[in-house]
């Protein structure tokens, strides 16, 4: 019985081939490197942006509640991107005006829409 038992043991470092001891030891070698190398060079994440988190109110649904263009301007005065803050408040301040506007053609609302978009989709990559 001890026999059978001997017999299924792994063979000792001794007993293997210098080949397959080279290989062994260099994949020894090689793994703790990898691991340092790809986790020191993660990186965390970039925090969000509130001017980015704003595009998603103007481009994303159409009926925004006039209650919350106070909020979403906040949100796009307080981007780090100057071109996203002032495309961003300058679109709500437009949004704003038109509320209580007459006999406009819409072309203004469309270039200010441009303007943003662009602005959003820059900064969102």
């Amino acid at each position: 019985m001890l026999d059978r038992l001997a017999a299924h043991r792994p063979p000792t470092i001794r007993n293997l081939s210098t080949r397959t001891r080279r290989y062994a030891i260099g994949t020894a070698a090689v793994i703790p490197a990898l691991l340092i190398g790809v986790l020191g060079s993660a990186r965390p994440a970039a925090p969000h942006d509130s001017g980015l988190v704003a595009c998603a109110y103007p481009l994303a649904t159409q009926n925004v509640p006039a209650a919350d263009y106070p909020k979403i301007r906040a949100e796009f005065a307080d981007s780090r991107w100057p071109d996203l803050r002032t495309s961003g408040t300058a679109y709500v301040d437009l949004a704003v005006q038109l509320l209580h506007a007459r006999g406009t053609d819409g072309y203004q609302t469309v270039w200010f829409y441009q303007r943003l978009s662009a602005a959003c989709a820059k900064h969102s990559q």
